[in-house]
Formats: structure tokens, sequence, C-alpha cells
């Protein structure tokens, strides 16, 4: 039997011995996990006794994430899914009331000036011919408005946000959208682009809603009459005189009731509502909106012509709003531009932080 140097069998490590068992001509037994730990707790200790002996075993567990996602997780994921606790429906709801209540914030005052508002009564001249236009029915109706400035980008947003997820080049493998919105319901994770929509939407809605009450406010404010004030109305004076009586040339008349038998009280309210436009300020701050949420949001190099070409149709489609308001004698022009300019400053102060 030969001797053994002194140090001999401290200087072997369990990977030496593995390797020398493989060159051999004995066949080696196919190593278990329990080895391979075993091992590499064995080369940690014997490199912290040996510092000449530079053994270093580095090894990828697979990562596991239960249903707390984040307490049997390991690796760079199972640090990311720590940061991300689960929130049940009572956090969902919670979150919608609480939006819910700032939306009431806006929403509330605007349906009390529909409600019970009464614009401020201002005079008229006869002689004033920007009142005398005719009646005619809007080209642009409210639902159309409706459907277009509010339906059409809650659409958009939601197919951007979907596509921009599936889309692997715009993220990192370990981006939190592909771990989650940290939210679930009825036993499913909602997923990162549905949180996204939400907020976006979220957002434009609550934009929408300050910028139409400032518009009521200074609509009631004001109590500008219509350009078909005369046509609609036909005013007669407190004494029974009308404005074809020359007693009434030049004259600021401030009492007077309307003649017209089939006017509503609604429309009779409705006539002293001009400035600023609201079809005017409504649509451009949708449409502004929208440009500027695809100019951010739709980076996709092949598709960036069709992205201008949605942003000339939006923004063109706010144009012929504002301008089929004074063709239908239903606004001033000065009214239509202030309308305009309301709708774009708040599009552009809502949008200035968006990512």
């Amino acid at each position: 039997m030969s001797s053994l140097r002194p140090g001999s069998v401290s200087d072997t490590t369990p990977l030496q011995r593995f390797e020398s068992q493989s060159s051999s001509s004995e066949e080696p037994s196919s190593p278990t996990a329990a080895s391979i730990i075993a091992a590499a707790s064995a080369a940690s200790v014997t490199t912290a006794n040996h510092n000449n002996n530079n053994v270093k075993l580095d090894l990828q567990l697979p990562t596991f994430v239960g249903s707390s996602l984040g307490n049997h997780g390991g690796g760079s994921m199972g640090a990311a899914n720590s940061k991300l606790p689960l929130r049940g429906p009572r956090q969902i709801f919670g979150r919608i009331l609480m939006d819910l209540c700032l939306l009431s914030c806006v929403g509330l005052p605007m349906l009390g000036f529909s409600l019970y508002g009464e614009p401020v009564k201002l005079g008229f001249f006869c002689n004033d011919s920007s009142l005398r236009h005719p009646y005619k029915d809007s080209t642009m109706r409210s639902w159309m408005l409706y459907l277009i400035c509010g339906a059409l980008p809650a659409s958009m947003m939601l197919l951007v946000e979907f596509f921009r997820a599936q889309d692997s080049r715009l993220h990192g493998p370990f981006q939190k959208h592909r771990l989650g919105s940290g939210y679930h319901l009825c036993h499913l994770e909602l997923p990162f682009w549905l949180l996204e929509c939400y907020r976006k939407i979220g957002i434009f809605v609550f934009g929408l809603g300050v910028e139409q009450l400032t518009t009521n406010i200074a609509k009631y404010a004001i109590g500008r009459l219509r350009p078909h004030f005369y046509t609609l109305c036909q005013p007669v004076m407190l004494d029974g005189t009308t404005c074809n009586d020359p007693i009434n040339a030049g004259r600021y008349i401030e009492d007077f009731t309307c003649a017209a038998m089939d006017i509503t009280s609604k429309r009779l309210k409705d006539m002293r509502l001009s400035f600023p436009s609201g079809h005017a300020s409504f649509a451009c701050y949708s449409m502004l909106y929208m440009a500027i949420y695809l100019q951010r949001r739709m980076h996709w190099n092949r598709l960036r012509m069709l992205r201008h070409l949605l942003q000339f149709l939006l923004l063109m489609f706010a144009w012929y709003t504002a301008l089929s308001r004074v063709s239908d004698y239903k606004h001033h022009w000065s009214d239509v531009l202030a309308g305009s300019g309301i709708g774009l400053t708040y599009a552009v102060v809502v949008t200035c932080s968006m990512w």
C-alpha cells in the first residue's frame, strides 16, 4: 500500500474526485440533485479553507411561483414577484370606488348645471344682425359626438395596450407586464395591459369631465345668445312692441318674452348657452388627446404611416366639428375659437405626464 501524503485527502474536492472517476475505466453513476447540492456546499467550504483552489459552482435552480407570488420564488423572477403582492377584489373595488368619487367631483356639478342651472340673462340690440340667422339642425349630432369622441378613443386605447403587451421588443423578459398587474379577481390575476387601459381611460375621462365643467361654467356665467336667437324666440317687449317697430331701433333690450308658441323651456335655456362651444371643446380635447396618445404609445416602425394617418383623421374630425358649429348657426366664430382653445389646453395638460 502506497503511503499517503499529508493533506492529500483534504486537497481533493468532491468535484475533482468526480472528474477522476469519469476519466477511469469504470462508468460513473448518474449524479442526483442531492449529490450536486452536496458537491456545491463542499466546494464552498473547501474554497474558504484553501484560497489557492478557486472552485466556483453556480447552480441555477428552477423558479417556483406559488399562490403568494414571491414566497416560493427564486432568482430575479422571485425578487420581482416579491414586489407585487396580490390584491384581491376588495382592493380592486376600493380603487374603483375612489376613482368614481373623484369623478363625481366634476360630474355632479355638471349635472347640477344641467338640471338646476340658469344662465345669465343678457339683453340684445334689435339691429344686431349676428342674431338673425336661421335655425338649422346640427350636422354633428350629440350622439355622434359621444360615439366618436368617447367610445372610439376607449376602443383604440384597448387595442394599443393589448398589442403593446404582446410585443416582446418593447419590454424586457422580466418586465412587470409579464408578471401580471398584482390584482386578482375570481382566482385569476388581471394582466398588466388591462391595468394600463384602466389608467389611460380613467385619465382621459377625468380630463374630459374637467374640460366640460370649465365649458359649462363659462356658458352659464356669460349667457350669450345664439346666432338663431331671433328666429327661435321672436322676442316681444313688455309694451307689446317688436324689433320691427322704429321705437326699438338702437335700444338695448333686456326685458322681453318669446312669442314663439312651439319653443320649450329646454330650448329657451339652451338659446343662451352660446359661449363657448361645448361641441368644439369636446372634440378638440378628445382628438388631440388621442393624437398625443398614439404618438407616445404606438411605437411600431412598420405602422408609423398608419399612426400618422390616424392622427390626421382625428385632428380633421375636430376641425370639421368646430367649423360645422359656425355653418349650422349654433355658435359665433368666437364661441368656437374659445371652446377649441379650452379643449386643446386641457388635452396638453392631461397628457404632459404620459409615458
